[in-house]
């Protein structure tokens, strides 16, 4: 598969991806299916993802040649954390961590809102590819690039590591257990 890779431009690009969040939101999926495939928690408004994209565009992944959208990788900085307030624990739990002996709040990071890949298109590399795209696109900006995953999501957990991320904290709160995770561009 031949994928592109670019920074997405807004309007129905941004409706494309709350399509594909919908589809493979936690809710939606059987259990069986999640843990194979994967899954997504968060839900966004096409208000939010706006406000999101107006500070940094997020990195779609196109397949070729039909042009369906594949997968999305949303960038989401500290400055959007008010667009998406049910992450706002999430944000202060990162402020009190550190990261190899430095305070995370010190560095310059920002958070990858989600990754989705559209089923067609897994076990494919577009993850890897996502990813490529985010470090070409934000590593002159940002030393880190940090996420949180559910640890249930054994997929997602195997991506992350493959790509470069490493285990920054583990932690339970009333819906799961996550592994904040760091991929470090220094």
């Amino acid at each position: 598969m031949t994928w592109q890779i670019e920074l997405a431009r807004g309007g129905s690009e941004l409706e494309q991806i709350l399509e594909l969040q919908r589809q493979n939101h936690l809710t939606r999926v059987t259990p069986e299916q999640a843990r194979a495939q994967g899954f997504v928690t968060a839900r966004h408004s096409l208000e939010s993802l706006t406000g999101m994209h107006a500070l940094a565009p997020s990195v779609l992944g196109w397949s070729r040649p039909n042009g369906q959208l594949a997968g999305y990788a949303l960038t989401m900085l500290r400055e959007a954390r008010a667009l998406v307030p049910i992450l706002e624990p999430m944000f202060e739990l990162f402020e009190s961590l550190s990261w190899r002996g430095a305070a995370l709040a010190g560095l310059e990071y920002y958070v990858m809102g989600q990754i989705c890949v559209a089923e067609p298109f897994r076990g494919q590399g577009l993850v890897d590819a996502l990813y490529r795209g985010h470090r070409l696109h934000y590593a002159q900006r940002f030393e880190l690039l940090v996420t949180e995953i559910s640890t249930r999501n054994e997929r997602s957990l195997r991506a992350h590591q493959r790509v470069g991320f490493e285990a920054v904290h583990r932690y339970r709160d009333s819906a799961d257990e996550w592994l904040i995770v760091a991929w470090d561009w220094r």
